[in-house]
């Protein structure tokens, strides 16, 4: 899959190199309070370690053709903003869960909202998918606004769709569609 970078008004969308660690650490650990109920993996004490483990599976997702996961950075800065992605993709029947986040300083500028929109568009152009599904855990109340600002269609709720912390969640399920 090509792993060129995307735009989005402003930002900037890459996958991870090695040296974006210490700015991800950085930003999951500022972050962690408000994000760890709905994405466990997110810490106060993560690690350097952690998060090159996590750029490893992000390139060996792109070796396989199973995601693209991309770091989003401010454009003009190249300050980093947050993480995102297509994942679980499937060429038959085309589709995929696409997934993000963004640093609790850079919240509520309508960062989310236009890297969804970017990556639909990667989706549907060359990825040549006809469904991208956005699943958020209920609660997650900042996430289903992403979703809605973004265009996505609430499709209903999915009763243990997600395991968060080792247990199963129910899930608001949106998609976009070409």
């Amino acid at each position: 899959m090509d792993d060129s970078p995307l735009t989005a008004d402003g930002l900037l969308l890459r996958p991870f190199q090695d040296a974006d660690a210490a700015p991800f650490v950085a930003a999951v650990r500022e972050s962690a309070e408000g994000m760890q109920r709905w994405m466990p993996w997110s810490s106060a004490d993560y690690s350097v370690a952690q998060a090159l483990q996590w750029f490893q599976a992000c390139r060996d997702g792109w070796a396989a053709g199973s995601a693209c996961e991309y770091g989003i950075f401010e454009q003009d800065t190249a300050a980093f903003v947050g993480g995102a992605g297509l994942n679980k993709i499937q060429h038959d029947p085309r589709f995929c869960n696409l997934g993000y986040w963004v640093r609790q300083s850079c919240r509520g500028q309508g960062v989310a909202p236009r890297v969804v929109r970017a990556l639909a568009a990667q989706a549907f152009g060359p990825l040549g998918l006809q469904r991208v599904e956005i699943v958020v855990a209920v609660g997650n109340l900042a996430s289903e606004r992403v979703a809605e600002k973004a265009g996505a269609l609430r499709e209903g709720v999915a009763r243990n769709r997600l395991v968060i912390d080792g247990r199963p969640a129910d899930a608001h399920m949106f998609s976009l569609v070409p």
